[in-house]
């Protein structure tokens, strides 16, 4: 009985991460939401009895060490984490190119898009709740792939694909240092692609009911050569 552990699950991928797991009552999930007091109504509607509703503003520090004492008392002494799935993410003044970034809008990504997994990871492990064989899987983007950017005209996202590339350096130091804990562990990046979200607009290309079944397909077949590696949702790997 499998136990999922996913930020950022009040919309998006993230809740669309909880809609598919839910659907079988062996999944323990923990969905991790930004506010408790926020509209969470597309959330309860997924949810499965199995699935607990936390509270973890990904930007605060303070509330990721508030989440994971949550977590603790949730699961109790006899469960740990089997999936992390580090879904929360901004992209904030994507019109903004590198000649005129934002310092604060670049901040605020790094905050979420960096620094969030960062201390989830790490504040999970201190507290004995990740599996020995636990998987992490790191959401990213091809935005963040510096050879797919030098062959992409114009650019764009640029605050965006910088947090997400220091993202993709992040999981590549996860992937050994985790392993030095939890030798089992394995850690990936996943580029879940276009996807009609929020944050994808309604442009994008890719439902998400389809990038999220591709995702768990690649979640779920990962083995221990698979560390460190930067995917693709259709299981392809990206070049960096």
């Amino acid at each position: 009985m499998p136990v999922y552990c996913i930020t950022g699950t009040n919309r998006g991928l993230g809740l669309e991460f909880v809609r598919q797991l839910a659907q079988s009552s062996d999944n323990t999930i923990i969905a991790a939401t930004r506010s408790l007091s926020s509209d969470l109504g597309d959330l309860k509607t997924v949810a499965s009895p199995s699935t607990h509703i936390l509270e973890c503003d990904t930007s605060s520090v303070a509330s990721i060490h508030s989440f994971v004492k949550a977590v603790s008392r949730t699961l109790g002494d006899d469960k740990k984490i089997d999936f992390l799935l580090n879904s929360a993410g901004v992209n904030l003044a994507s019109s903004q190119s590198s000649l005129n970034l934002g310092p604060d809008e670049v901040q605020a990504q790094i905050a979420v898009n960096v620094i969030g997994p960062a201390k989830t990871v790490e504040f999970l492990l201190d507290a004995g709740l990740l599996s020995k064989d636990v998987r992490v899987l790191n959401m990213t983007s091809g935005l963040a792939s510096m050879q797919l950017s030098s062959e992409s005209k114009p650019r764009k996202c640029a605050g965006y694909s910088i947090s997400k590339a220091a993202l993709n350096m992040l999981t590549v130091h996860q992937s050994e240092d985790l392993k030095q804990h939890l030798p089992g562990a394995v850690v990936i990046l996943m580029d879940p692609g276009w996807v009609k979200t929020r944050l994808g607009g309604a442009g994008a290309m890719l439902e998400p009911s389809e990038s999220i079944g591709d995702v768990l397909g690649v979640l779920h077949n990962l083995g221990s050569e698979d560390n460190g590696s930067f995917f693709h949702h259709s299981g392809k790997k990206i070049p960096w």
